[in-house]
């Protein structure tokens, strides 16, 4: 008993992992980091499993896009292979007296790959069934897309060793005058006083048979360092081959056929950070550590320098032009009490052809309806057109007809303005069918994969390719790749500018939309619409009163006027209104000083702060003409229900407790926005406010699924149980009754 655990603990496969654990932590942790993705413990919130478990390939999820992932792990499990022996393979001398010690290696060292692909091929399967709803051959049928995948990577590399690494036999050191240590002196003065070298008894040969290790002691050193000193730059040269492969693809992502999934991109970004990681290791050994702290304080300093720090800009505007100042002073200046006026009296002209069109047969006061919207990925894009669809079709059509205003975030604004889209469409003359169920399976199409291909290609090399739009250059990256991917997904039919939808409003032909970015620099919103709203920058009484309330949005078309504010383009507007942090990059806009935007949500994930400051600011002719205005609120997630306890917290937790109320962003919304509804009760009158709700309760089991541009088929299956739900019908009955 006592000779096998010590032919175990002494095993080559075993001392190599406790090697790892012990030396080589940080490659580890790329292993750990991979692990946890993909069993949704780190970055579940945003589906990044989703980008290993359901990888998309030219819009199809099958063995082909689970074969590129598995190409791209076994570029991982080569890179960590090749890694390891460049760090440690000196520290078993013995290596070098084998025939193919590569290969010996590689055989002993497959206790984390081995580990890491079970566990992968574990949640693959679970995923495929559980989530995608797919049968079981056919998620066997991918888990051998992956295995081929990865099982050819690692024979063409196996064959590429086999004829360029060399072992004992390819060296003659005998009748050569020895003039100069051919490899690292200090691993040959290690090699020569048993220095830093491992006991190992027995190693995995061919056929994983264990076999006993030999003495080398009547081996040069030199000799056999050279050996390891050649091995060692026939693995450089093949990482710098994949490093190379990744900046390649990132230069094609224009091409569908090149955007291959993004879970075999992170396999082969991965496979690099181990490769450098590994060679800052070997160069500057005992100083790694140092090294690595040097490294990242120089690329910090390197990328403030404007070359090389890539700012992605609002597609459509002019930034060769002086930019327009944005400052407190300016911005007073821009709603004087004329200046409002005047964008007062423009929209109160599209109200008079809304009312025209909207009015009851015999001229009765119709109701207004503002719809307001969550963001929350493509499932929030889903459900808006599932509502907008549903709601539409009960009354029908009158519902986009009471309309007057759409606003909200992320996602569901994407789904809004899609189906408002489609409707404009359909009255200019195309056969559409706007109740098609195909237009929710367009707007819940994969976004993920080419975002998250283009961060691991492209952004994170820093974007160099350009593209022209409207005579300006801008570089392409994930921005740019979203914007492509979501028009693709849509046919192309929100490919406009902002400024295209600017008379179908004006003739009441669709509802208003506001579309509303949080400003990064000051907390204040950006109102992107097609019409002039400097009313919509501060509270009515801070333009009768100047100074007392300060501007608390900002007027899009007015800033940028000089900048072809209403050539912006509308994708873009969107991408603004749903660039959530890191995920997608925040926009930057031609001011003094220049401002970013990133995601509405961040100050209005509902829409309602618009809607309550247009009902506001319109209230006098509401009273008059209407009978009565309609708040359609949609939430693709559900208020927060249950309060937790803090007690019992240990005292790192205590020390955070105080920073949680800054992350509870959506409930401090919740209750501003209950505010807001109660403020307008009182300011309309009790007959003249009805709140209508639709939200979407997933399954329990669903409960906790990520908000993200990608939703499993067992999530599209669920928003169409919830929109069938009593709470649900019960909600479009009682806009109905309110309609007719």
């Amino acid at each position: 008993m006592r000779k096998k655990l010590t032919d175990i603990l002494f095993s080559f496969p075993f001392q190599l992992l406790v090697l790892h654990l012990r030396s080589n932590l940080l490659l580890i942790g790329v292993w750990l980091l991979l692990a946890l993705v993909i069993t949704g413990k780190l970055g579940g919130q945003f589906g990044l499993r989703y980008l290993f478990l359901s990888p998309e390939y030219m819009g199809e999820v099958g063995f082909i896009s689970f074969f590129f992932v598995g190409v791209g792990y076994g570029g991982l499990v080569m890179s960590w292979n090749l890694t390891t022996y460049l760090l440690d393979a000196y520290r078993f001398s013995f290596l070098a007296s084998l025939g193919k010690p590569f290969a010996k290696f590689v055989l002993n060292n497959l206790v984390v790959p081995v580990a890491f692909t079970l566990l992968f091929l574990v949640c693959q399967i679970r995923f495929g069934l559980l989530h995608e709803l797919q049968p079981l051959g056919e998620v066997l049928w991918n888990s051998a897309g992956f295995l081929v995948g990865f099982i050819m990577l690692v024979l063409a590399l196996a064959l590429y060793f086999q004829f360029t690494n060399k072992d004992i036999t390819s060296f003659s050191n005998k009748g050569k005058k020895k003039k100069k240590d051919p490899a690292n002196n200090q691993v040959v003065k290690d090699i020569r006083q048993h220095r830093n070298q491992w006991r190992v008894d027995t190693f995995l040969s061919d056929g994983m048979r264990p076999r006993p290790v030999r003495s080398v002691a009547h081996y040069d050193p030199a000799f056999l360092a050279k050996i390891f000193q050649q091995n060692h730059l026939n693995a450089l040269l093949v990482q710098l081959v994949i490093m190379v492969l990744i900046v390649l693809l990132g230069a094609l992502i224009d091409h569908a056929v090149f955007r291959i999934p993004t879970g075999a991109s992170i396999f082969l970004l991965s496979s690099t950070v181990i490769a450098v990681g590994g060679a800052i290791s070997f160069w500057l050994g005992t100083w790694r550590i140092t090294g690595m702290f040097a490294i990242l304080i120089l690329l910090n300093f390197i990328t403030r320098i404007d070359f090389f720090h890539h700012k992605n800009k609002a597609y459509g505007l002019n930034f060769e032009v002086p930019p327009s100042p944005y400052n407190l002073d300016s911005l007073q200046n821009s709603c004087t009490q004329a200046a409002v006026d005047t964008d007062i009296a423009t929209t109160l002209e599209i109200l008079e052809k809304w009312k025209l069109k909207a009015a009851g047969p015999n001229g009765e006061k119709p109701k207004m309806v503002f719809f307001c919207v969550s963001g929350g990925g493509l499932k929030a894009a889903s459900w808006a057109m599932e509502i907008l669809q549903h709601a539409d079709s009960l009354t029908n059509g009158q519902f986009l007809e009471h309309t007057v205003l759409m606003s909200g975030a992320s996602g569901g604004m994407m789904g809004t303005s899609y189906y408002r889209e489609l409707a404009l469409l359909r009255q200019q003359g195309e056969p559409i069918d706007l109740y098609d169920r195909q237009h929710v399976a367009d707007i819940s199409k994969d976004l993920l994969n080419p975002i998250s291909f283009t961060i691991v290609t492209n952004d994170i090399f820093l974007p160099w390719a350009n593209f022209e739009q409207g005579g300006q250059r801008y570089k392409k990256d994930r921005g740019y790749i979203f914007e492509k991917a979501f028009n693709e997904n849509t046919h192309d039919r929100l490919n406009k500018t902002i400024a295209e939808y600017a008379e179908p409003e004006r003739e009441a032909l669709i509802p208003m939309m506001f579309i509303t970015p949080s400003i990064v620099n000051d907390g204040r919103r950006m109102v992107i619409s097609s019409q002039p709203v400097r009313y919509m920058m501060v509270e009515p009484a801070g333009v009768k009163v100047p100074g007392s309330i300060r501007v608390d949005a900002v007027d899009f078309r007015h800033l940028f006027a000089a900048q072809n504010a209403d050539s912006l383009r509308f994708t873009t507007a969107l991408r603004m209104n749903a660039t959530y942090p890191y995920v997608l990059p925040n926009v930057n806009l031609p001011s003094e000083p220049r401002i970013e935007v990133l995601d509405a949500g961040f100050r209005d994930n509902f829409g309602l702060k618009s809607a309550t400051r247009f009902m506001h600011v319109f209230k006098d002719w509401i009273r008059e003409n209407t009978s009565g205005t309609v708040v359609v609120v949609v939430r693709s997630f559900e208020r927060q229900q249950v309060i937790k306890s803090n007690e019992n917290r240990g005292i790192l937790e205590t020390l955070l407790n105080p920073l949680e109320i800054a992350f509870k962003v959506m409930s401090l919304q919740d209750y501003e926005h209950d505010n807001n509804l109660g403020f307008l009760y009182d300011l309309l009158g009790p007959d003249m406010l009805e709140i209508v709700r639709l939200t979407y309760h997933p399954s329990e089991d669903l409960k906790d699924s990520p908000i993200s541009f990608y939703i499993t088929n067992r999530e599209r299956a669920d928003l169409r149980r919830a929109i069938g739900s009593e709470e649900s019908v019960q909600s479009l009955r009682r806009l109905q009754e309110l309609l007719h």
